[in-house]
């Protein structure tokens, strides 16, 4: 019997994807600090004549390599945040240094230059943590975003309140944030497949068109020109043009484009242009060889999101676990169902995969990110070919349990906490000059 719309789980994945399928220029990280400043700017009265900035580790993390769109090829903390209050527009949210004209770019260069930018780490419990102090000669305001990045929880101007959603955060705990995240518990493979086998189209069609539309350009624009380690063409070079091979490319060189500042936008997937970027180009790419109806990429796509957010509820927006593995064995489930796969395919191809790519660290974002997309992605189509070989990897065998959910739970459990420690030490060498 197929989902009906009136189900509690039809309405909550639904949501799910209009909350996490969200237009983004730039990698999120250093946008979210340009968001954040934004705000603060909005707030301010007066010019901007100091800037304070603390940011969680994993937010360095992400922050340090990658260049940031539209500010002439700038890296880093200040750039992200000079960029969010120079030219920044926060209505415009992860979107919000979209719309930069050349001439404003000098000015930001300038703003570095000429007003102090004092940047501190901070742990106050939150793994993904932001909060920009401005001043200026007669004024100061304050913005925080938790949790993830686009959840403002704490705006103050001189001593007025204007925002809490949890407590002060002087005194190191955990901030309570009021979170509009729907049930992710509801998520598992099964319910995820039913609903792609059953969803109105018409619910999901803008999202998806809107998807399909901006993360093919940006991997047109990556084999196109040269960014970053041109990870895309040199697959393209070295291991032939078959529809494997072109999809791991397209999916690796909009990630060059992306990590380079390219200033196109991407349609996100668990706060993450490069997970949204995995999840989504090999299913273009493998829909036109097979030259499938449109309906059957949509759900393919459906359940790529939908099984890669599910992938990273367990883990955590940001962590020592590279999120290109989830969205890259989820793109390889979505592979799988353009090829006709039933629910049981589906898991297998989703526990081997795992079993294939767990483990790859998260150093950062950064021109590798697109190498690491490639290997997933071919994970991902491995663990789909194994299983339609007659292989499978077998519960007991290593982080692999009887069953997809559980081996989702362990997943989650290696990215969670296994790998905490591992977090701290990346950051540590990657802090090292």
């Amino acid at each position: 019997m197929s989902m009906q719309k009136e189900d509690i789980i039809y309405k909550t994945y639904l949501e799910i994807l209009k909350e996490e399928l969200l237009c983004a220029m730039g990698c999120t990280e250093p946008i979210a600090i340009a968001y954040g400043a934004s705000i603060a700017r909005d707030t301010l009265d007066g010019d901007v004549k100091a800037v304070k900035v603390f940011v969680s580790n994993n937010i360095i993390k992400n922050v340090k390599s990658v260049t940031v769109p539209n500010t002439g090829g700038l890296k880093g903390i200040k750039a992200a945040v000079a960029s969010g209050i120079v030219v920044g527009k926060s209505e415009k949210i992860l979107e919000v240094i979209a719309d930069v004209k050349k001439e404003e770019i000098g000015a930001i260069e300038r703003f570095i230059r000429e007003v102090p930018i004092e940047v501190k780490p901070i742990d106050l419990g939150n793994i993904f943590d932001i909060i920009v102090e401005v001043l200026s000669d007669k004024s100061k305001a304050t913005v925080r975003i938790a949790k993830y990045h686009t959840n403002v929880v704490y705006i103050k101007k001189d001593d007025d309140i204007l925002l809490d959603k949890g407590e002060a955060f002087a005194d190191c705990q955990e901030v309570k944030i009021e979170s509009s995240d729907h049930d992710r518990s509801l998520l598992t493979i099964a319910d995820i497949y039913e609903f792609a086998q059953s969803v109105d189209i018409e619910d999901v069609r803008e999202l998806l068109d809107k998807e399909i539309q901006a993360n093919e350009a940006i991997a047109l624009e990556g084999l196109k020109n040269d960014h970053g380690a041109n990870i895309g063409s040199t697959i393209l070079s070295y291991y032939g043009g078959d529809v494997r091979a072109r999809a791991i490319a397209k999916a690796a060189a909009a990630s060059d484009a992306r990590m380079s500042g390219c200033d196109l936008a991407v349609v996100i997937n668990s706060g993450s242009g490069n997970q949204g970027i995995t999840v989504s180009v090999p299913l273009i790419e493998y829909a036109k060889e097979l030259k499938v109806q449109k309906d059957k990429l949509y759900r393919a796509l459906v359940l790529s999101n939908l099984i890669a957010i599910h992938e990273k509820s367990d883990i955590g927006t940001l962590s020592a676990y590279c999120g290109a593995v989830s969205a890259g064995c989820a793109a390889g489930c979505g592979i799988a169902y353009l090829h006709g796969a039933d629910l049981d395919t589906i898991a297998h191809t989703l526990v081997n995969s795992l079993a294939i790519a767990s483990g790859i660290i998260c150093d950062g974002a950064k021109a590798s990110c697109a190498a690491k997309i490639a290997i997933s992605v071919e994970a991902g189509i491995m663990g789909y070919h194994l299983y339609l070989n007659g292989q499978q990897f077998y519960g007991g065998e290593g982080i692999v349990a009887k069953g997809v959910e559980k081996t989702i739970r362990n997943v989650g459990l290696l990215g969670r906490e296994g790998m905490r420690e591992t977090d701290k030490e990346i950051v540590k060498i990657m802090l090292q000059e």
